[in-house]
């Protein structure tokens, strides 16, 4: 497989991927409002390590198509098992971050067949519970007019430890959302509940690692909601002491070092 945007036609919409390397199927989703190329260091270094590696823009994110007529985890979810099905590559390893990683719970207990095992990192598998401050933040992100340039002042929170590209992603990101058709884009995710993939933890039975950051400022206690995940899954924890909400665009070396575990354990690498 060689590295280029592909898509795949869903009664909705058009989902852009990538598709590249030989070996056990990786597939990658970003968090929310993200780009695939979130897993621009991480990538590279599963594929040397002998993966093949999917990278997947979300609904209205990246080459995706805008005019979907909802977003959030459970789509996000159906997507999942609709690539899957289309790739016919077997159980995949699906990493998912944040609402990617309640797709993968989500896809993980409607399609058993075809998920070897989850890697959640930095996972929003429930709806948390926020206070007055990050009600009201939530509540300006749905304003049109402030959502797009609240986010992108929001962004630099979640890695709190920037790679040296930081500034060049983060205006590709803005200009990702002036591209026609994403002016709802924000608002709509931002609305978005992950109580259907809750709902769901209990039917998974697939092998599940949680990773975390310790700075991971979506979380007042992300060791604690690591924990919760793992506990409900029978997941092993990873903990990052430091790294935020991205952790694979952090610590790439050590994302892939654990991931590489992890799939060993497996018995598929």
């Amino acid at each position: 497989m060689s590295e280029q945007t592909r898509y795949l036609d869903l009664p909705d919409g058009r989902l852009a991927y990538d598709d590249e390397g030989a070996g056990p199927l990786v597939v990658c989703l970003p968090s929310m409002l993200d780009l695939r190329s979130q897993f621009r260091f991480l990538r590279p270094l599963l594929l040397k390590a002998g993966y093949r590696v999917v990278t997947v823009d979300q609904r209205g994110m990246g080459d995706s198509d805008a005019a979907w007529p909802e977003y959030g985890s459970t789509p996000l979810g159906r997507d999942l098992v609709a690539l899957l099905r289309h790739l016919d590559a077997g159980p995949a390893l699906v990493y998912g971050c944040s609402n990617g990683a309640a797709a993968g719970v989500w896809a993980a207990a409607e399609a058993p067949e075809l998920i070897g095992g989850l890697v959640l990192s930095a996972p929003f598998v429930r709806d948390g519970e926020a206070g007055f401050a990050q009600r009201l933040t939530m509540a300006l992100f749905r304003v049109p007019g402030l959502a797009r340039p609240l986010y992108l002042g929001y962004y630099p929170k979640w890695e709190p430890k920037p790679p040296a590209d930081f500034a060049e992603h983060k205006a590709l990101l803005a200009a990702s959302l002036k591209r026609p058709g994403r002016s709802k884009v924000i608002a709509e995710y931002m609305s978005m509940s992950h109580a259907e993939a809750e709902a769901r933890l209990d039917r998974v039975t697939a092998p599940a690692l949680v990773i975390m950051g310790t700075a991971d400022v979506d979380w007042p206690d992300p060791a604690a909601e690591a924990a919760w995940v793992a506990g409900r899954l029978d997941a092993e924890v990873v903990l990052l002491e430091g790294a935020g909400h991205h952790p694979h665009v952090e610590f790439p070396e050590r994302i892939a070092e654990a991931v590489e575990r992890f799939q060993r354990s497996l018995g598929q690498a």
